[in-house]
Parts: C-alpha cells; structure tokens; sequence
C-alpha cells in the first residue's frame, strides 16, 4: 500500500513536470512545421523530449517508443530515462504524433507522452491493431470490436438520443479501409478522414461537442493504440483493441513480447492497467488544441494534461518568454 501512496504522491507533482516535456517536444517540432521533413521534426521532437525527460525525478523505461533498439538510436524501447531517483514508472511515447501533418503543416500533430505505474502498459509490438473507441457518458459494452460498425452506430446513435445521421465517426484515410468507410457511410453516418494521427482520431471522442467527433473506427499503429487507451483511462470512454498479427513473424514477434493469443481483445484497462499520466502539446492547430505560435516576444503553447487516479483533466496555455529554453 505504502508504495501506491508513493506513486500517487509523486504523480500528482509529475503532473505539470509532463507538461513541459510535451512543450518542449511540439515547440522543436512546431519550428520544422510546413517544410516538408518530416524526418528532421521528428527528430527535433525526440532529442527535445529526451532531454527534457532525463530532468524528471522518475526511474524510467520506455515501452513505448521510436522503435526498437536497433532500429532507433533514441527513446527506443527499453531505454531508461529520468535521474534515477524516484518512482519506476513505465513511459509511452510519440514525441511528434503525425509526423507528416506536421511536415505539410496541416491540423491536428501533437507531441504525446503518458507515464503509468511499472509493469502496467500493454508492451505491444509495432503491428497495426484493429481499435474502436467511444467517449465518456456511455453505458459499459454500448460498442463491441465484434459487431458491425452498422449495429455499433446504432447502438450509440441510440444512447445520445440523436439520429444517426447527427454521428461523426473519424476514420483513418488509408485504402485498407475502403469496405468501412463504404459501410459507416450506407448508415448515414459522416465520416471524418484523418491523414494521420490516430492518438488524436481517438482522444477526440472525448469531447464531441468541442471536436464533433463520436466514435473512432479502423486500424492503426498498435503502439498508438496503448498511448490512446491511456489517455481514455484519464477522461473515461471506452475502447477496444486487437493486435493484427497476419503472419507467422508477426505472431512469433507478439509472443516474445508476452502475448499468448493472437487473436485476443483488449480492453482499455488491459492496455493501460495501472494509474496513468497523460499529456499532449499542440504542434499545428487541431480541433482540440492550439498549434504552437511563435510570437515576436514569447511562444505560446496549448497543452492538456491528465490524471487517471483524479479525473482531472487540465488545459494549460502557456506563454513562454524564455525563448532560450526551447
């Protein structure tokens, strides 16, 4: 019990110290926003979050990552970061979340960052996982991974008490998803394509007033889909996902990460199991945050912050006049 206390203590003082992590990652990012690299932001994004990262008083491991160690020189997985004094805590990353968004300066990148209690976060492989999510307000199970999209739009048309017509589904615009979008549409439903950045598509069922989306369908980076679930933990909603491993490297890489079956739905407590942190910065305008904006005097950044043990989700703007420091 004594060691719970410890982590919620220190979670609650870590909470604006992951602010400036994400701020800093998204003002690196933001600077190379429009040029057309999206390689160059990215890296930007990652020494920025590195650094600023290995100030924190954690004993951190990243599992979610660049990518594996051999294939990423920096924040792969596995990589220990923070001084090595305080909490041991598990770390999933995207130091920039739409890296081509950002490369062509369109909305919606972030920087994103959640840190969970060790041993908590679902260690997923980098395949693509099959995901549903809904926001908070809704009654346990409305929506099943299993059933059509057709029956799970009904269900949650049904629930908000609106037409189905009045549900926006956001969808990722990749080819693979040509038979969904064509069944999502024939319902009445309006889709919205995102280019890229699918820790957003899911964070935006959160708040469908603000953002005007309802429920998020399709397949995307599995990685991402543990660093939603762990945001969804911290607001409430719902979410499932399941790991798309079509071939027999692919399920030979899962099982040595621990995942006995292949063909396993997991829930949103299951991929993030453990109290979390939350935090995303905006790097280009979106529907729920500000882009960075470098005035003449200050640079000024919108973050959201959130705790899964309170609930409490913060909206941070933030005028920095300390140019140096980024």
């Amino acid at each position: 019990m004594a060691h719970h206390d410890i982590v919620a203590g220190l979670d609650r003082i870590l909470t604006l110290e992951l602010v400036r992590v994400v701020e800093r990652a998204a003002v690196a990012a933001a600077r190379l926003r429009g040029r057309g690299d999206e390689k160059a932001a990215d890296q930007v994004a990652v020494d920025a979050m590195r650094a600023e990262l290995n100030r924190l008083p954690i004993r951190g491991t990243v599992v979610i990552g660049e990518g594996e160690r051999d294939e990423a020189p920096m924040l792969y997985i596995g990589e220990e970061v923070g001084t090595g004094e305080g909490p041991e805590v598990d770390i999933a990353l995207d130091p920039l979340e739409g890296t081509t968004i950002c490369a062509k300066n369109l909305p919606n990148a972030l920087a994103v960052i959640s840190i969970a209690e060790k041993g908590t976060l679902l260690y997923a492989p980098d395949v693509y996982m099959q995901k549903i999510a809904i926001g908070p307000g809704y009654p346990k199970g409305l929506v099943d991974i299993d059933a059509s999209a057709r029956d799970n739009i009904a269900n949650l048309a049904k629930a908000k008490g609106v037409p189905v017509e009045e549900v926006t589904a956001c969808i990722l615009d990749r080819p693979r998803h040509a038979a969904l979008i064509e069944e999502v549409r024939s319902t009445g439903v309006a889709i919205r394509l995102i280019g890229d950045g699918d820790v957003a598509g899911v964070i935006h069922t959160t708040d469908p007033d603000e953002t005007g989306i309802d429920i998020y369908l399709g397949t995307g980076g599995a990685p991402e889909g543990v660093l939603a679930a762990s945001a969804l933990r911290c607001i409430g909603g719902q979410m499932q996902g399941r790991l798309l491993l079509d071939t027999p490297e692919k399920i030979a890489r899962a099982a040595k990460m621990g995942v006995s079956d292949p063909n396993k739905v997991y829930t949103m407590n299951e991929m993030a199991r453990g109290e979390t942190l939350f935090a995303a910065t905006g790097v280009t305008d979106g529907n729920m945050l500000s882009g960075v904006r470098f005035g003449r005097h200050d640079i000024q950044t919108h973050t959201i912050v959130m705790r899964s043990s309170s609930g409490t989700v913060r909206e941070i703007k933030a005028r920095h006049q300390d140019m140096d420091k980024f």
